[in-house]
């Protein structure tokens, strides 16, 4: 896996102890939403359609930490809405890392310089800034300019103070290898983020935008190219090789949407934080209730162009850990990129 050398002895313990324990699913990461307000209007997001009563409500600090601590995960992604817009967002990062959580706060970064106060470096906690193209593409993507320029700012100062700072950039059909290429090249390069993620993006039901998102070919054929002339092992890509190989029609797998779950103000989501079947009050109720076969490509009409990293990346992790081969594969990677 590439990721820091810390955090892959510890996931590699976690899934280790899961399959001594005999346990079919466990969660990797949890999807926290600790509220759906926003300050952008992103055509490709349906977070903020929710009515206005629901995007005033803030998660509280304790059933946000709760709802970690009960599913047991190592890691979180504490997202949105804009997770920097809850008043005791620094408060639930603190306690998450000072329970040993990994945690990666995804944002927008505008008010990433304002709050930046409220954080202290740690190897459990990187910002994960939303980064989907340059100036201009990045500007039109999010519908308001200087959203670019403000994000660079705010991921420089954070470097400068000592935070680990990753991206995730999502792809649209209007993408092209270049525009691929021109991104993860400045993000790994110039801005020299410690690493990126990417997505294809998925068709959310909400979202105002519904002409843009990519098919299963279209996304196999965009990475296959922007991953050519060496790319994909020279930039820092917070991804296992066998999800890269997914992404490029290498490699194909089934969804294991439990493994990444969404826990925001309505509860434990089912089945994924891109699709909403209901909710459950716990966790437990949320893999022992949720009809998991009836998901994935090929099940769910709804699921036909989905390639997106909560339901794969982690049936590419546990590809990986029951594949020795796989395995020296993914520990030889994240040698590589601690040496880049």
């Amino acid at each position: 896996m590439a990721m820091p050398l810390r955090q892959t002895i510890r996931v590699g313990t976690y899934l280790l102890e899961q399959k001594l324990r005999r346990r079919e699913k466990f969660p990797l990461i949890v999807e926290l939403e600790p509220l759906y307000a926003c300050n952008l209007k992103c055509e490709g997001c349906g977070k903020i359609q929710h009515p206005a009563g629901v995007l005033k409500q803030r998660m509280p600090v304790a059933q946000a930490v709760g709802a970690v601590l009960e599913s047991g995960a190592p890691m979180v992604s504490i997202a949105g809405g804009e997770p920097l817009m809850h008043p005791q967002i620094g408060e639930i990062a603190r306690q998450l890392v000072a329970r040993r959580k990994y945690v990666f706060l995804c944002t927008n970064a505008l008010l990433l310089r304002k709050k930046i106060g409220e954080f202290r470096p740690s190897p459990y906690f990187a910002f994960a800034v939303h980064i989907d193209g340059l100036r201009e593409r990045h500007d039109e993507s999010v519908a308001k300019e200087g959203v670019f320029d403000e994000a660079v700012a705010a991921i420089r100062e954070a470097k400068r103070r000592g935070f680990r700072v990753t991206t995730n950039s999502t792809f649209f059909n209007t993408d092209t290898p270049q525009t691929v290429v021109e991104v993860l090249n400045y993000l790994n390069d110039d801005l020299r983020v410690d690493q990126m993620m990417i997505s294809p993006a998925y068709a959310y039901e909400k979202a105002p935008d519904q002409e843009h998102f990519l098919g299963v070919e279209q996304t196999r054929e965009l990475f296959k190219k922007s991953f050519a002339s060496g790319n994909r092992r020279r930039w820092r890509l917070n991804h296992s090789p066998l999800f890269l190989d997914f992404l490029e029609g290498r490699a194909d797998f089934p969804c294991t949407a439990w493994a990444i779950p969404n826990y925001s103000l309505f509860g434990w989501q089912r089945p994924c934080y891109l699709m909403a079947d209901g909710y459950v009050p716990t966790y437990r109720q949320l893999i022992e209730e949720t009809d998991w076969e009836a998901y994935g490509r090929g099940k769910d009409p709804r699921c036909a162009n989905c390639m997106a990293h909560c339901g794969y990346e982690p049936t590419a992790v546990l590809a990986t850990m029951s594949s020795l081969k796989e395995s020296l594969r993914a520990a030889r990677d994240t040698v590589t990129g601690t040496r880049r």
